[in-house]
């Protein structure tokens, strides 16, 4: 059982940055994809981000050259590093792990997940 806590959430300008992690509870390093999803009130769970334990990684068309995912293996942690925020991107985002090779972007795909943090953005 993996376990994910997701911090770093909040409220930013429109323009801004904000930097979300998640630390697993156990090793992912060579086990596990992660992922970032992000949940707006009234709308399904969409994939962000996903980055494969190797780091080759896959983004949404809409945070493409905005949003970067990264992995330390060595401490069991994924960033979400997000700029140029717009108010579109207001949502719960959560963390979540898949375990194989792949960076899967369907949410089913996903067997572990975190609570999720609240980021807001204001125009």
């Amino acid at each position: 059982q993996v376990q994910l806590v997701e911090s770093g959430g909040g409220l930013v300008q429109a323009g801004g940055s904000l930097r979300l992690s998640c630390e697993a509870s156990e090793r992912t390093r060579t086990s596990y994809a992660m992922g970032w999803f992000r949940q707006a009130p009234g709308k399904e769970r969409d994939v962000v981000a996903a980055i494969a334990w190797n780091g080759l990684s896959e983004y949404a068309d809409s945070v493409k050259g905005r949003f970067t995912i990264a992995r330390n293996n060595a401490k069991n942690t994924v960033y979400l590093q997000m700029n140029s925020l717009e108010p579109e991107d207001t949502a719960v985002y959560y963390c979540a792990a898949a375990y194989g090779l792949g960076r899967p972007i369907k949410a089913s795909e996903y067997a572990y997940w975190g609570q999720g943090t609240q980021v807001t953005v204001s125009s």
